[in-house]
Order: structure tokens, then sequence, then C-alpha cells
């Protein structure tokens, strides 16, 4: 019984010392924090609206959300890196670090503090590390700043930072450029840099978000034992759940510039109190179930989770006696170079690949970067020009028609590339984007044939007719997708190569766009390959998977037959690395 009400004295004393245990533990609190962007000389756009949240000491925090849920802004405004020409945070708004206010603190104090205490690892390293300068050189320059080193130390300690982030041969890779890295290797570049002075936050923006599920995990484990390592605390930021259960003590998240649900991650991944928290748990493809459609925000936010929860999961898999639209036979792709004077050398991204496509249904193509999977599907497409091989596609083998001959072939395989931020003219209007295939192909008919086909597509693919005359600027991630789809169902093509096509999205966008692809497969009886690093997306959408290492095909089988029953120590070693939430598990329960 708690009898700590009966006496008033004793329960104010409670409360004190509870308050200090509480300030103790506290690494940094967030109070009310407000940030609001101008847009025009007369409009604003509030980002964050007044969130409250606090980070205890030697803990990961967990900070999840959709992209403009705000995630980002709340670090920058934490670092103080955002533009006080276009940002603003309201004077009610509080940031305390171990008892200091940084809203407060002179700008050269802070950017000691940001840069030494509390220290950032960036989404995408290519973009965050100067190309012109040697990552030795870019590491060295946060000791000389924050710590005082002189060159000799800086070296000693570059040395060592780089042995402790897992970089092979640091003696020499000091004097490596960025672009001599691999992405993995550029972003642990970039952990050194922010643990080179010991911070006691580290704040990792979607630090994975670019990265091989493999490499994704050697980040994770990277960052977890850094932070048992040196008894610091961290504000991990991505948009997917999945990906923190593992890791995460405590869970924040967001939407919209607010604060959803906030609780242990136990708390957050077996009893979720919001519907937002629920769809973001259940959006991501899982491994173990496979619903003939996945569930989307909406469904949650307007309670249609039991109608999805209760619908009937769809079948993949071949039976052996498909039409095969396309038969690839020993494709090989070879990349020279010049080496001396007369001489050069081969890099063989491709070697010896077959497989075939059947008709209506997916093949899946899985491997770490610089497996050949991009090179695969470039190949067929004549944006690469194959070293060796065949694709026969309607008795004929397109790999070596003339450019005339291919081009009415051409119409009937098309590609969706994976950033449709890059992929669509940003000085095109959609209806220009969509008639353009038509006009150089020269279908369609007439300008209006064309403009309604253009229509009935945007319809198809679930945009309003009103997008013809608005530029890809104006649309979302999602959206930007759903329009580069519908460019390549102009030409209503039979084959459609997806290459990473939602690996850049948003968990709750990806399911949108392959809930699409599954519906315009079911409709036009297409036929897919789905080139990714995501094995539980390719289990999701694909009927067969072949999984490629360094050029070679290590394993070719239906998907539930590879996920149960993997042959191959790679095909593991990719399916271990499959961001979980705590109920899923691996076949055996490894």
């Amino acid at each position: 019984m708690n009898t700590a009400h009966l006496n008033p004295a004793r329960s104010n004393a409670n409360y004190i010392s509870a308050t200090k245990t509480e300030a103790r533990d506290t690494l940094l609190r967030v109070e009310n924090l407000r940030v609001s962007f101008k847009i025009s000389k007369h409009d604003t756009v509030t980002a964050i609206n007044g969130i409250s949240f606090s980070i205890p000491r030697n803990a990961m925090v967990a900070l999840v959300g959709e992209s403009g849920s705000g995630k980002s802004v709340s670090s920058l405004a934490i670092m103080g890196l955002l533009s006080a020409d276009t940002a603003h945070i309201t004077p009610a708004s509080r940031i305390i670090f171990e008892g200091k206010s940084l809203l407060d603190m002179p700008a050269a104090e802070r950017r000691k503090l940001c840069g030494k205490d509390i220290s950032m690892i960036f989404q995408e390293p290519m973009t965050s590390l100067n190309p012109v300068f040697t990552i030795g050189f870019q590491i060295a320059e946060v000791l000389r700043i924050h710590m005082g080193m002189n060159a000799k130390q800086a070296r000693s300690r570059v040395l060592a930072l780089l042995d402790e982030v897992g970089i092979p041969a640091p003696e020499t890779r000091i004097n490596f450029y960025p672009n001599q890295l691999s992405g993995g290797q550029q972003q642990r570049v970039m952990i050194a840099i922010a643990i080179a002075c010991e911070p006691k936050l580290l704040i990792a923006d979607e630090p994975t978000t670019a990265l091989d599920v493999t490499i994704q995990k050697q980040i994770i484990d990277l960052i977890t034992a850094l932070r048992h390592k040196h008894q610091m605390s961290v504000l991990f930021i991505t948009h997917d759940l999945a990906l923190v259960g593992e890791i995460a003590d405590h869970v924040i998240v967001m939407r919209h510039g607010e604060i959803r649900e906030t609780g242990t991650v136990t708390q957050i991944f077996d009893a979720p109190n919001d519907p937002y928290t629920c769809a973001l748990l259940h959006c991501r493809p899982s491994l173990s179930a496979r619903p003939w459609r996945l569930p989307v925000i909406d469904d949650y936010i307007s309670h249609n989770q039991i109608q999805v929860q209760a619908q009937a999961q769809r079948q993949r898999g071949l039976l052996g006696d498909e039409e095969i639209i396309l038969d690839v036979k020993n494709l090989g792709k070879s990349f020279f170079s010049r080496a001396g004077l007369f001489g050069r050398n081969e890099f063989k991204a491709v070697q010896d690949v077959s497989f075939k496509l059947a008709k209506g249904k997916t093949l899946g193509i899985v491997g770490e970067s610089g497996s050949g999977k991009t090179t695969v599907g470039l190949s067929l497409l004549r944006l690469h020009q194959a070293t060796t091989g065949q694709a026969i596609f309607d008795g004929k083998d397109i790999l070596s028609m003339s450019v005339r001959e291919f081009m009415p072939y051409k119409r009937r395989i098309q590609l969706i590339f994976q950033n449709p931020y890059a992929s669509l003219n940003p000085r095109f209007t959609v209806e220009q984007i969509l008639t353009e295939p038509m006009i150089i192909h020269r279908t369609g008919g007439t300008q209006a044939g064309r403009r309604a086909a253009a229509a009935q597509l945007l319809d198809k693919v679930g945009l309003p007719v009103n997008a013809m005359q608005r530029y890809p600027h104006e649309f979302s991630g999602g959206q930007r997708q759903r329009i580069a789809i519908a460019r390549c169902l102009t030409m209503k093509p039979d084959i459609l190569v997806c290459d990473e096509s939602v690996s850049a999205l948003d968990v709750s966008v990806q399911a949108q766009v392959l809930n699409l692809l599954q519906d315009l497969q079911e409709e036009f009886s297409l036929s897919y390959l789905f080139i990714s690093h995501d094995l539980a997306v390719v289990n999701y959408i694909a009927d067969q998977v072949m999984v490629m290492k360094q050029g070679h095909v290590v394993e070719l089988a239906n998907s539930d037959d590879l996920y149960l029953n993997p042959k191959e120590e790679y095909t593991r070693a990719l399916l271990k690395a499959i961001p979980r939430s705590k109920s899923e598990q691996l076949p055996g329960g490894s």
C-alpha cells in the first residue's frame, strides 16, 4: 500500500528527490520546441509544433517518422544548424544540455560545444564529406579545432579512429579521397569524425538509408558498439521502426511536426497506443506473411486495420508451366580501363548469368552494391552493351540486334529508376513528361489523344488529372515515383525493370508503390525484373529470387523456398541482415 500521500512532507521530499534524480540522469531536454520556416515574404510554414522530449545519459533514443515529420529539423535545431534567415525558433522553446540552455548561448560557445560534446552523423556521406580533401585531413581538422592537437598527435589519433570504425589498412586509406571509398566506408569515416572528440551525445540522422542491408547492419552494430564503449547517448533518426527494434531503449514517434507517441522500445512494439505507430510497424513487408495488399497509413488512421489484417495471403512462385517472355543465356558484361600506353584492364561486372522471366510474374534480383544486379538490367535494356550472351525476347536475340531493329522492342522493355527526384526532367510539366515518349516513338495519335492517354495513366497510378500542369518539384517522393511509373506505361510495355525503385522511399510510401505495382501487374500481365538489396521487399513482391554476388548468380529459387531453405551462406547472410521487429524470427529461430 502506498502511504506517501498521508505525509505531505515525505511526499514533497520524494518528489524533490525524484526530480533531482531525473535531472541527473537526463543529458538533453527539449521543451516546447517550435520551428517555422519563411517560404515567402508573407507566408511561413510550421515544421515543429511544440514538441518536448528528453534523452537520458548512456541511452539509445530512436526518433521515428516519415519524411516531413520534423525529425531532421529537430536534430538541426539541437545542433544550431538552422539558417537564421529562413528558420524561426519561438522564444518559449528550450533546449537544455547538461543544465545549459543551448538557445541562449553565444554562437562561439555553442559551436565549440556542438563540435565536441554533441556531434552528428549526416544521412548522405558523399555530400557531407569534402571531395577535395583526404579523409585523414577531414578527421584531423576536427581534432585540431576542438582538441588543439598538433599534426603528429592528430595523425596518430586519426589512424586509431579509422581502425576503431573498421576501415581496413588505415595507414594507406588515411590518404584516400572520399570517392575512393565505398558508401559503407564513407559512412564509417563520417562516424570517425563524429566520435573523434568522444562526444556525450551522438545524433545519427538516417545514417543507413542509402546502404545495402548487410552494410546497414554493420553500421548499426558499429554505432551500438561505440555507444557502449564510449558511454555516450545516441539520438537515432530513421523512418523505419523495424530498424530500431533491436537497438533502441526509447522510441519517439513523430508526424507532421508533433510527437504522436513515446515509450520504451518494448512498449512501442508490443502495445502501441497511436494508430500512426501501428501503421509504421505494419507497412514494411514482413518475412512471415504476404497479405494481398500491404497496409498503408490511411488504413490505420481510418481504423481499417482489422480488414487489412484479415485479408487473404498472396501466393507467389512458379509452377514450371508458365509462358516465358524473356530467356537470358550466359549474359556477361565487362568494363575496360587503360593500363599503361597500349594495355587495358578488364573488370568483369557480370559473368555467365542465365535466367527465365515468366509472363505476368516477377523475378527479384538481390545482392550488395557491386554484385552486378543493376548491370544485368541495364544490359538487357542495351544501356550497357553486353559483352557475351543472349536475351531471347519473342524468339529473337535483342542483344545482337542493330539499333534500328531494337527500336520496336525498346518500347516493350521499360525502366523505373531508383531516384524519382533525378529521373524526371524538372523543366517539364507532368503532361510533357508523359507525352514525350509517345512523341518520340510516334504513338498515341494526335496531341489531344496523347493528352487523354496521359490523363488516363495518371488516374491509373492514383494521381489527379490536375497534376498534368504541375512540375516534379511540386510532388512528394512517392508521387514522383508514380509519375515515373506512368511514364513507363505510356509505351504499353511487356517488361518493367525496377531498379531499386522503392529503396529511397519511406516505408509507408514504399507500401503504396508496391501495391500499385501489384495492381498494374494483375491488370496488364506485366513482367517485372525487380532489382533490390532488400530481401524483405523482394520476398513480398517476387515469384522467383536470383541472388547475385560479384557478378555471379549464387542462388535462384522460388521466393518462399529461398527464404525458408536458403542453400548458400551468402543468401543466409543477407537474410540475417534484414531489420526485424521483435516478433519476427528467422527460420529455426536464428
